[in-house]
């Protein structure tokens, strides 16, 4: 009965350190995500300002040095979003299979 006792006790206790290992892991992904929108709400409205104030003070508005800062600070931003979303966002977890399968069920019809 004592071995069954600690046996649960064990269990208890590696359920727990789970959960708050789970608890952690979704905590640095929300403070990542919230780091994100901050990083994409200046981003916005700096750039929207820059661009304000470049063309009221006589700035051509299409012109490169008017959105140069948005263009660089974009690229910048786009690596934020990767690295907050992951590549995964872009294609999907099973894009790869899924492609594989699709050119290999186009095969298939073209041998039948």
């Amino acid at each position: 009965m004592e071995r069954h006792k600690d046996y649960k006790t064990l269990a208890n206790a590696e359920n727990k350190f789970l959960r708050e290992e789970a608890y952690l892991r979704a905590q640095k992904k929300v403070k990542a995500l919230m780091g994100f929108y901050w990083h994409l709400a200046s981003y916005v409205i700096v750039n929207i300002m820059i661009i304000i104030l470049v063309v009221s003070n006589g700035g051509r508005l299409f012109s490169f040095g008017t959105f140069a800062t948005a263009i660089f600070w974009g690229i910048g931003l786009f690596f934020h979003f990767l690295g907050v979303f992951g590549p995964d966002f872009l294609f999907g977890k099973n894009w790869e299979k899924r492609k594989v399968e699709e050119y290999m069920e186009k095969e298939r019809q073209r041998w039948e």
